[in-house]
């Protein structure tokens, strides 16, 4: 595995789930915090597998997905890929690196209304695909 830049408490993590779902939570990247008590970068601690979906993005979240748009709920999740993290480390878990483009799923919880002259029609897709990626400001310190 090629060495890569190490993310860090800071950098972020871009979400896109694949049209036509409407997540706005995910419509900016959004801020990791790393959990790392003893590696840092530029006196910031190192992001840590379990780390990768920020604790804002731990709860429900809304979305639409026209024509469905009276809002439903659901949780996002990510899956790393070994490109995105190194062997464990002594606490058993691995860094994160900056890596490739990994998957990325919102799954639906209550589905998205579409309303209609005999009622709401729910939205029939309950898994919607997505890709994350990670954006790093680290440009110097690399693992693998």
């Amino acid at each position: 595995m090629p060495a890569d830049f190490v993310i860090k408490t800071g950098d972020m993590i871009r979400i896109t789930i694949f049209p036509p779902a409407i997540v706005p939570s995910l419509m900016s990247p959004i801020p990791l915090i790393g959990t790392s008590t003893n590696f840092m970068v530029n006196n910031q601690p190192v992001c840590l597998e379990g780390d990768e979906l920020p604790p804002a993005l731990r709860a429900p979240q809304p979305y639409t997905a026209p024509p469905f748009v009276t809002p439903g709920m659901g949780m996002v999740s990510v899956t790393l890929t070994p490109m995105n993290k190194t062997l464990q480390t002594k606490n058993g878990k691995a860094i994160l690196i900056k890596g490739t483009p990994f998957m990325a799923e919102f799954q639906v919880m209550a589905p998205a209304m579409q309303p209609t002259p005999v009622g709401p029609v729910p939205d029939p897709v309950p898994k919607k695909p997505g890709m994350a990626e990670f954006i790093t400001t680290n440009v110097t310190v690399k693992l693998g």
